[in-house]
């Protein structure tokens, strides 16, 4: 399955949905979309996952470097991660830098 996002900035929070599958090659899309979206002051960046499908080491990567271009103060949600998704993140531990919402909490 192909990979894609659709970007929406509104008064400094970046919302990116993202849709199949985040591996080795659509990992460096989602980074140039980051980079792109972060030229302007950001204060939260929300990530819809429902139609993520995959997440692989290299999409693993990507929210890293999320975290790392955004820096402290900045918060990173992911909402409505599959399971599977999920537990990719929390198996890496990276589910204490973001946090991590269902899509009825949002």
């Amino acid at each position: 399955m192909s990979f894609n996002t659709k970007v929406h900035i509104d008064d400094g929070v970046v919302t990116i949905r993202l849709t199949g599958e985040l591996d080795s090659r659509s990992a460096p899309t989602l980074n140039e979309v980051i980079v792109e979206a972060t030229e302007k002051p950001v204060r939260r960046l929300v990530l819809l996952a429902e139609d993520l499908t995959y997440l692989s080491s290299a999409g693993l990567r990507c929210l890293v470097f999320a975290h790392q271009k955004l820096g402290r103060g900045v918060d990173i949600v992911l909402v409505g991660a599959t399971p599977e998704v999920a537990e990719t993140i929390r198996l890496t531990g990276f589910d204490r830098s973001l946090v991590m919402q269902d899509l009825a909490e949002r």
